[in-house]
């Protein structure tokens, strides 16, 4: 039987690292997918660049629109990351009636639900496993795995560079700014680190988890999304002494008002799952009614963990080459007419807990003061800290925890307790959630 033949756009890091995974592991991967799978031409950005890969056999240009007309490829495999050029040579090669694999999730984010009905008119499919979570399983567990299910919830670490960036200010005490610039020194961060630290690239992954997790169009546009830059090593601190950790997670939760789609920092108790989730490691938890929770955990960026994913999706698309398109797995796992879009909650409707930390006054009656605005706004406090103030000191540090309660009654209740006299400057507040219901 005559081989699968690939067409590669970019032959950078993960491109290299694909290559490497087809050559190595070829009768093996012959054996799972029914056919060889060879890399028959690629389109790279300079002719003259070192590679990680061996280039034997393949056919580079840096022309990408010659690789997705080539008539002699059958599958495209889309890794040059963006949303143009990639959306184009994406919807060009399924009008050529060629298979995509990708791994760019800003391109499935905002183009995904226009590219999936294109390949459904023309019978092609479009593969994206490697988009979310690298060399995780996370969509196919999802869409497959999980089909059983109804999913409630789920919650992850799905951005490596901001990981690292937490676990570096809570293992070495180190600033923001000095875990950024090792990220950066290592390779984790770009130098414009901008859609990793503000969590757009999450907010990318968690539009994708949703959709396939619940069963409705991907929606980018309305994921509630906050970065790590605010976080300070001392909120770490603090966090740690009531037994949590702060983490930068995407959560995506369903219930009968609407859904929650919100990317922002999250304290986690100590003991958690996600909570021991560290460096530049991904994880994703995920609530199903039959199932219970269940937690993937991997490498979510990397040559090969990623080109895991890549290949992986490879097999699929070349075990069901011959099979009628419209018994296919459903690219959002629920079949295209019965996608239904949901409701969307505003942030101020999330119900979470909250951790608060204010500067007051040092002295007798404030506590009180600020225990009854929350108290007459419905917020109940779960733990109190009060670190020594500097001797001679006028003004302490206060941290409270709040039980679970509605996000818009929390901020109410900070503008009220930012307007009393004896609190000096705002109130931080950062997320809570236990991810154990």
């Amino acid at each position: 039987m005559q081989p699968v033949r690939i067409g590669l756009l970019g032959l950078g890091t993960v491109g290299g690292g694909t290559v490497n995974v087809l050559a190595r592991n070829a009768e093996e991967i012959a054996r799972r997918a029914g056919r060889a799978i060879v890399v028959e031409q690629a389109a790279v950005r300079s002719m003259e660049r070192n590679r990680i890969c061996s280039l034997d056999d393949i056919a580079l240009t840096t022309d990408p629109e010659a690789v997705v007309r080539n008539p002699e490829i059958d599958v495209i495999v889309e890794l040059i990351g963006g949303t143009e050029p990639a959306r184009s040579l994406v919807l060009t090669a399924i009008d050529h009636g060629k298979h995509v694999v990708s791994a760019n999730k800003a391109l499935i984010a905002t183009h995904g639900n226009e590219i999936f009905g294109a390949a459904g008119e023309k019978g092609v499919m479009v593969a994206f496993e490697a988009a979310v979570a690298g060399g995780i399983p996370i969509i196919k567990t999802l869409r497959e795995g999980l089909s059983g299910n109804r999913i409630e919830w789920l919650a992850g670490i799905i951005n490596g560079t901001s990981n690292f960036i937490l676990t570096r200010m809570r293992e070495k005490g180190a600033s923001f700014a000095e875990a950024l610039a090792e990220a950066q020194e290592l390779g984790y961060a770009e130098a414009d680190p901008t859609f990793d630290i503000k969590g757009v690239d999450a907010a990318h992954k968690l539009s994708i988890l949703a959709a396939i997790a619940f069963g409705m169009p991907i929606d980018f546009d309305r994921v509630h999304t906050e970065g790590i830059d605010d976080i300070t090593t001392e909120d770490i601190g603090y966090a740690e002494q009531l037994g949590y950790r702060i983490k930068h997670l995407g959560i995506a939760r369903r219930s009968d008002e609407g859904v929650e789609m919100r990317v922002h920092p999250t304290l986690v108790p100590e003991r958690d799952l996600l909570a021991n989730v560290n460096d530049v490691m991904n994880a994703v938890l995920i609530k199903g009614d039959a199932v219970g929770r269940t937690l993937l955990n991997g490498a979510g960026a990397g040559a090969e963990p990623t080109a895991s994913a890549v290949v992986a999706d490879l097999v699929d698309v070349v075990r069901t080459l011959t099979t009628d398109p419209n018994h296919r797995v459903p690219h959002l796992a629920f079949q295209p007419d019965a996608l239904t879009p949901m409701p969307l909650l505003p942030i101020e409707e999330a119900r979470t807990s909250f951790y608060l930390k204010m500067l007051a006054s040092d002295r007798p009656g404030v506590l009180a003061d600020i225990a009854k605005i929350l108290g007459e706004s419905g917020i109940s406090i779960e733990a109190v800290v009060q670190p020594e103030p500097p001797k001679g000191a006028s003004l302490a540090k206060l941290v409270m925890l709040t039980h679970r309660v509605r996000e818009g009654q929390v901020r109410a209740a900070v503008a009220k307790v930012e307007a009393l006299q004896v609190i000096e400057g705002s109130v931080t507040s950062i997320r809570m959630e236990r991810l154990d219901d």
